[in-house]
């Protein structure tokens, strides 16, 4: 652990520090609300953590990604913070944090928490500053702009940007989260000092950066095109986001804090499709962020087109593909970048019923073939609690109105509800049902699935209510213990596709992605070849419930190919079974 981050870096240039993620790592996200509840409250919290941490450790993931477990109000489930330096009280005290780090160590593992830097809780001692009146020192620690009046003297926000989840953006993602001020040098101090090296001085390895390329805005607040004509808030993610002092800021972020520890930094960032613009902030000589989360791929069943963030859109497999092939160009040596992939976290729905299909009668294969698809991809990889025993969406029976948690979603909910009113337009209703049911974040954040007893096991006490409903597929095979005892569960897939990935790591962790047969919508193939050209492994998908013959790419042709696995036992030269994955090694 270090304490004094100025006079380490005196003593141990960045240059001579251990890049221990650099060749790629597999993270755990952990939701703390609903991972495991230690007291007996109905709430997960840091204990449940500690007691569970030789699970995580026995499925083979190198590191611990810990969503928001600040002290905040938890408008938005913790992401609204109003105290970086202390625990929200139901997950536990400062104490139990520390415990949680050392705990992680103990077992090889790495920790890495949420940093919220982009905005705070309107109940953060900052906030309250800074509204008390004009002249107060911290004032310019947020935006306050003068509102917009029209003709007939209406007040209305500065501008027409749309909030995340719906309304006007001067509301933020919620009116309870403003945001802050990086362009006034006394804010970024301390937010380096109470948000950042607090905590590394506490012995965590790295952060999630969330809304890292918010942090640099367009300032001059002009109007969106208005591209949604039935709705007043137009999508601004091109104002939002990577504006003019963005690299700065993060440049600065680097120089200041992390390159003093040997922290490992993965920045959010959406509305940014470029390879160029992503290259600006994760390559070696950006001196910025080391890897980022991207956004494309998950959004490829969101129809952003008509202004609200949850509607339904049909995808092609072509098109994952093609962001497939996109986010690895990352892992190309001559980019000096790395890559990461992920299917799941606490802002999307469950992968299975998404992107294959969550039918009980496809539920296994469909979660092996993801996995197959997730764990051969270069560079670091995030896996979501419950995904490794292949959870699933919460059922369309489950009311919106009462077990939907999530502000976004109410927030959505609310406001096309309200449209389809004003519309009159009862199909608008219906698709927001449809997309929710597909797409909110609700159905990553229900309780994790433990066992077959009350409530999945997720409490110690089981008479205790879960803060959210827990999905009754833990009675149909969906929980650890059960999978623990079957060969052929989901979770033990998952440990042998790990120690696979660790065995042949050349290939599948470092090796290069070539894509084959682009454009055919059902099945995906690609090959990893070892950086040396000594070893490859063609990996061939199946994403539909129909059979499907494949070919082998011509440049394997001639060679002889090992079948290392079939997640449905299907046999080398058979047509692809339903949602089949299979893998051959070319040595």
């Amino acid at each position: 652990m270090l304490i004094n981050g100025d006079a380490a870096a005196a003593t141990k240039p960045l240059s001579l520090q251990p890049a221990w993620w650099k060749d790629g790592i597999i993270i755990y996200e952990v939701y703390p609300a609903s991972f495991k509840d230690d007291n007996g409250d109905g709430i997960g919290d840091l204990r449940g953590l500690i007691a569970k941490l030789p699970y995580l450790k026995s499925l083979g993931i190198d590191a611990i990604w810990l969503a928001p477990h600040y002290k905040s109000p938890r408008l938005d489930e913790g992401y609204d913070i109003s105290d970086y330096r202390d625990i929200h009280e139901p997950f536990g005290t400062l104490q139990d944090c520390q415990e949680l780090i050392a705990s992680a160590h103990s077992h090889r593992l790495k920790i890495l928490f949420d940093l919220v830097i982009n905005h705070c809780s309107d109940q953060h001692a900052w906030f309250q500053e800074s509204r008390q009146d004009k002249t107060n020192p911290k004032r310019d620690w947020f935006y306050w702009k003068p509102p917009r009046y029209d003709e007939a003297g209406v007040r209305h926000p500065p501008n027409n940007w749309r909030s995340c989840f719906g309304g006007s953006v001067w509301q933020c993602f919620l009116p309870e989260q403003p945001d802050l001020n990086w362009g006034n040098p006394e804010v970024r101090q301390a937010i380096y000092r109470d948000a950042v090296r607090f905590w590394l001085d506490r012995g965590v390895d790295g952060f999630r950066i969330d809304c890292s390329n918010m942090l640099s805005k367009r300032l001059d607040f002009p109007d969106a095109p208005v591209v949604a004509p039935r709705t007043p808030w137009q999508p601004a993610g091109d104002f939002l986001s990577n504006g003019p002092r963005l690299k700065e800021f993060l440049r600065e972020l680097r120089k200041e804090n992390f390159n003093h520890y040997d922290c490992f930094s993965i920045g959010e960032l959406p509305n940014t499709p470029g390879l160029a613009t992503v290259l600006s902030y994760i390559s070696t000589e950006a001196e910025a962020l080391d890897a980022v989360i991207q956004f494309d791929h998950v959004d490829l069943d969101h129809n952003h087109k008509e202004g609200y963030p949850l509607l339904k859109q049909e995808w092609k497999l072509s098109e994952f593909k093609r962001l497939a092939e996109f986010a690895q160009q990352l892992a190309d040596p001559k980019n000096k970048a790395h890559a990461l992939t992920y299917l799941e976290n606490h802002d999307q729905a469950r992968s299975v019923s998404r992107f294959a299909s969550d039918a009980p009668e496809h539920r296994l294969a469909s979660s092996k073939m993801l996995a197959t698809y997730l764990l051969t991809m270069s560079g670091s990889v995030i896996l979501y609690q419950g995904q490794e025993i292949g959870m699933v969406n919460a059922p369309k029976d489950w009311d919106i109105d009462t077990e939907y948690k999530d502000v976004g979603t109410i927030a959505t909910w609310r406001e096309m509800k309200e449209d389809s009113e004003r519309l009159n337009d009862p199909s608008l209703l219906e698709r927001a049902r449809e997309g929710i049911q597909l797409t909110a974040r609700d159905h990553s954040r229900t309780p994790m699935q433990w066992d077959s007893s009350p409530n999945a096991g997720f409490s110690t006490n089981a008479d205790a209510k879960p803060w959210m409903r827990v999905m009754d597929s833990y009675r149909e095979g969906l929980n650890v213990t059960e999978q623990e005892e079957d060969p052929n569960s989901t979770l033990n897939f998952y440990r042998k596709m790990l120690a696979l990935r660790k065995e042949h790591k050349d290939v599948f962790t470092l090796g290069r992605f070539d894509h084959f047969d682009k454009e055919n919508e059902a099945t995906m193939i690609y090959t990893k070849t070892a950086q040396d050209g000594s070893r490859a492994a063609l990996v061939v998908l199946n994403f539909t419930a129909e059979s499907h013959s494949f070919e082998v790419p011509a440049t394997l042709k001639g060679k002889i190919g090992q079948l290392l696995f079939s997640t449905v036992d299907g046999e080398a030269d058979s047509p692809l079974a339903a949602y089949e994955a299979r893998v051959f090694l070319y040595e």
